[in-house]
């Protein structure tokens, strides 16, 4: 019988004490489980930590990898940034033999394969990071007031913009394909979800959503 041990981590103590981003959490696991699990399955344990992503102190990690290490049980994540943001931190994970991992959202990764998806999504955080810096040193040098999401002119910041356009811009190979041959909001949606690929804040896509990136994508 294949054993788990299930990892989950929120940002905040408020999304802990709400169960919000948990739920969205255990709703992937299961997922895993009904479609992709293999034969009779038993989750040992669940471990939660209720903290930032970019903080590597992680009692509650360490407690699952360490009941992995001593009972062979596979690491079960509902995401890859669930365990970390950091690259180098997944990459070490990926280097102790005795842990073997599994992402719910993409099941049929093996380590390799995960590897490479960590190192593209930091490489994308830091794009968006020096775009979003660019656009706010530009609009200060045109005398905009910083620090808010709308100006004088109810206008919204020109870097909350950029950073939107750059996130629908990630999706656009997928969405405009669809939207020109027909296919509804709700099914791009679907299909957005069937691969894998996450909202900007981590979540699965609703057509509201679609609506919003087909829109930036159309007035750019």
């Amino acid at each position: 019988m294949q054993q788990y041990v299930i990892y989950r981590r929120v940002s905040t103590k408020e999304q802990g004490r709400s169960g919000l981003g948990l739920d969205a959490q255990d709703r992937d696991i299961a997922l895993y489980f009904d479609g992709f699990a293999t034969g009779p399955y038993e989750v040992l344990e669940t471990f939660t930590d209720v903290l930032s992503g970019s903080d590597d102190t992680r009692p509650a990690l360490s407690a699952a990898l360490e009941m992995c290490r001593r009972t062979g049980a596979t690491l079960l994540v509902s995401k890859l940034d669930r365990l970390s943001r950091k690259v180098s931190m997944i990459a070490a994970l990926m280097d102790d033999k005795r842990v073997k991992l599994r992402v719910a959202s993409m099941p049929n990764a093996d380590k390799f394969q995960l590897h490479i998806y960590a190192a593209l999504a930091e490489q994308e955080r830091e794009f968006i990071s020096a775009r979003t810096k660019a656009a706010l040193a530009e609009a200060k040098l045109r005398g905009a007031k910083l620090g808010g999401l709308r100006d004088k002119t109810m206008q919204r910041n020109k870097a909350v913009q950029a950073n939107a356009l750059a996130r629908a811009e990630k999706v656009e190979g997928i969405v405009m394909p669809l939207r020109q041959s027909g296919a509804t909001l709700r099914q791009i949606a679907d299909r957005l979800n069937q691969a894998g690929v996450e909202t900007a804040r981590g979540g699965r896509w609703q057509a509201s959503q679609v609506k919003r990136v087909v829109e930036r994508l159309e007035a750019r």
